[in-house]
């Protein structure tokens, strides 16, 4: 294939991750005894422009379904993360009730829910069904499409430009990413803000953070590619921000290229860290096949270990990233007999391809467990804090990534 922004032949891969069926593919029983659907999970680098991309097999339409299981709102930190953007941005803006915001990929409205309580009139853009009606039933207007040009032309001519459009972790989920970015640029007022919320590929590369590769990414993304991209379309960023989220996310501010904001000092700072850190060689991608075996193969000999003492080990949050490294190093429910999550949507349905149980956390306090390998390590603090008010008596936590960690209640 060629590469998805700048037309170039993928010669090199970053790392091969087997077949996996899609990470939020969540079964009932009675799929269990039907065929999965599998898709290959190799993600290349371009040594022309340092995309790093997955290969094309899977089909936006056939990962992100009707039934698609992740509700943002599950998050306490992330509905606190949403918040505080929201108590921050609104007065920086100037935002108000002849204002209008867009969010993209919307989920069930944990974040646009807060305009709508300031009283500023927004529209979510969301192609799932479940979240979409999560979100319409508590008074927000939901599109239920996929976001492009097409959508971004439509909105204005329907004169539904907007002064701020969000998107928080979509910009890494859509397989055409010029075209996505011209939807932008068309739903985009004059002197209008985009915010954007994405991984930054330089922390993944750091902590080997394989698991956040799944087939709902479609792209890993540095500031330089997404500033590149920004401005092929007309649009520049003007501001950009390192946040905590996902183990090292970027937030990017970016408006219409001819807009009089002056470029900050913390864009070229990031670049220039970006090029130290050797983003633009081929060498900084070498090397990370090992590093995530490495990480696996130590996961997977410590359940077996596990196993062979007689100790029972448990997992806790059924997240898309969990998926992949089960998955990948071929972990069952031998192993680890079920998965705990807080969302009613997962629970008493079953982990793609290792059709692991998922539970509801009330079960795990009457549990007989001895290790409970919290697998959205990026938000162990909150899973803990979560068993802490479920009465969870005693219990070693276990953390895979970005190396085997035991910590204690």
């Amino acid at each position: 294939m060629n590469c998805r922004y700048c037309d170039t032949p993928l010669e090199h891969t970053f790392i091969d991750l087997g077949f996996a069926p899609p990470s939020n593919a969540y079964l009932t029983a009675d799929h269990l005894n039907r065929p999965e659907l599998y898709f290959p999970l190799k993600v290349k680098v371009c040594h022309h422009c340092w995309l790093v991309q997955t290969e094309d097999y899977a089909r936006s339409d056939e990962l992100f379904t009707s039934d698609y299981a992740y509700f943002s709102s599950t998050s306490s930190s992330w509905l606190n993360h949403a918040k505080d953007y929201t108590d921050k941005t609104i007065p920086e803006l100037k935002l108000g009730n002849q204002s209008f915001v867009i969010e993209v990929a919307s989920n069930d409205g944990y974040l646009l829910k807060n305009f709508l309580n300031a009283g500023i009139p927004c529209v979510g853009i969301e192609p799932t069904d479940s979240t979409a009606e999560a979100a319409e039933s508590i008074g927000i207007p939901v599109l239920r499409e996929f976001f492009s040009a097409a959508l971004g032309e439509k909105l204005a001519q329907d004169d539904m430009q907007a002064d701020l459009i969000i998107g928080n972790n979509v910009y890494a989920h859509v397989p055409k990413i010029l075209d996505f970015t011209k939807g932008l640029k068309r739903a985009l007022k004059r002197g209008g803000t985009i915010n954007l919320e994405f991984p930054h590929v330089m922390r993944l590369i750091e902590q080997a953070q394989f698991d956040t590769i799944y087939h709902e990414h479609f792209s890993y993304l540095s500031l330089d590619i997404v500033r590149n991209v920004f401005a092929s379309e007309g649009l520049r960023v003007f501001d950009v921000e390192e946040l905590a989220t996902h183990g090292g996310s970027l937030r990017i501010h970016g408006c219409h290229d001819d807009d009089d904001r002056e470029t900050k000092a913390a864009v070229r700072d990031l670049l220039q860290r970006e090029r130290d850190f050797g983003l633009d060689k081929l060498k900084t991608y070498q090397g990370f096949q090992i590093k995530a075996n490495s990480l696996k193969n130590e996961l997977l000999g410590f359940l077996i270990k596990q196993k062979a003492n007689g100790k029972i080990v448990v997992g806790y949050g059924a997240a898309a990233k969990g998926n992949t490294i089960l998955n990948y190093a071929g972990i069952k429910s031998d192993l680890l007999p079920s998965v705990f999550d807080a969302s009613k949507a997962k629970q008493g349905k079953f982990l793609p391809g290792s059709h692991i149980p998922i539970k509801s956390p009330k079960d795990l306090a009457s549990a007989d467990v001895d290790y409970i390998l919290i697998l959205p390590w990026n938000i162990s603090s909150e899973l803990i804090q979560e068993l802490k008010a479920n009465s969870l008596k005693r219990a070693t936590f276990v953390l895979a990534i970005p190396e085997l960690r035991l910590l204690s209640l």
